[in-house]
């Protein structure tokens, strides 16, 4: 695997283009590791982002129904179609950030880390069963961390309202090439059940963890503009914002649950409520 990887680079001279965030997993074993985490079967239709030479692509395609790469590189691109013939692969070429992804059930990807958070929410929105994805290690800490922990943050919350998550293995730099410059983790994604899933007012959410260390109220005062509160109303409301639920807590010690009931209280009070009509 490793052999045929390094074959592809030098017959095509490949310069790995850094701003793209191409980094080779090279380790055939993590590779199997993580298509056996997919649990496969013909039945399923996989998505990969950013394929690379095809070394895990070649993997899925020989388990699932039908794989859909999407790639940004034309160079990439153009190498994989004259390489390869897979008859259940599809190539898209273009940015995984603002292409329609296709109908898929699963995901398995060494994901580019710079598109990291684009790409994990727009999967959230998608109904799928399972997602196996590599991360840069530090965004993978706080995708699990809990409330209450030095990583906890606005993407743990987001994440955690409509998933379960969990960090399965840790990848030092030296399974890449070229080496990254950080260590990476592999995280395992699964869809909470519909009715356990938390739909948050994103801007809520954000106007909170700006100031994550800051007690609820004292979040919200200093964030009140972003939630539509002009300063010469601020007087008016803040008296509401001393006595939302979990006033008193840290930012970072909220769960997806307790950022709903203040989501809810600010609704009922129509501080919100023009957010989403």
């Amino acid at each position: 695997m490793r052999d045929e990887l390094f074959s592809l680079i030098y017959k095509y001279n490949l310069r790995p283009n850094r701003d793209l965030g191409q980094n080779f997993l090279i380790v055939p074993d993590i590779i199997e590791r993580n298509v056996e985490r997919a649990e496969l079967s013909e039945r399923d239709v996989v998505l990969e982002i950013g394929p690379g030479l095809g070394v895990l692509t070649k993997e899925l395609a020989e388990r699932a129904g039908k794989v859909y790469a999407i790639e940004k590189d034309r160079r990439i691109i153009e190498i994989l179609r004259k390489e390869y013939a897979w008859p259940n692969v599809e190539l898209i070429e273009g940015d995984a950030v603002k292409v329609e992804w296709p109908e898929f059930n699963k995901m398995v990807s060494n994901l580019p880390y710079q598109i990291s958070s684009p790409v994990t929410f727009k999967l959230l929105k998608h109904e799928f069963e399972r997602a196996v994805l590599i991360y840069q290690l530090e965004f993978a800490e706080r995708m699990v961390a809990r409330p209450g922990d030095k990583n906890y943050s606005r993407l743990s919350l987001m994440v955690q309202a409509k998933a379960n998550v969990e960090l399965v293995e840790r990848i030092g730099k030296g399974a890449f090439w070229p080496r990254p410059k950080v260590d990476s983790a592999v995280v395992v994604i699964e869809p909470k059940p519909r009715d356990e899933r938390i739909e948050l007012d994103e801007n809520l959410v954000k106007a909170l963890f700006q100031h994550r260390r800051s007690t609820v109220a004292s979040a919200l005062k200093k964030s009140a503009h972003m939630l539509g509160v002009d300063k010469r109303k601020l007087k008016e409301v803040r008296n509401l914002l001393n006595s939302v639920p979990h006033s008193g807590k840290r930012v970072f010690q909220l769960g997806p649950a307790e950022v709903k009931e203040i989501e809810e209280r600010l609704r009922d009070e129509g501080i919100i409520g023009a957010l989403h009509p």
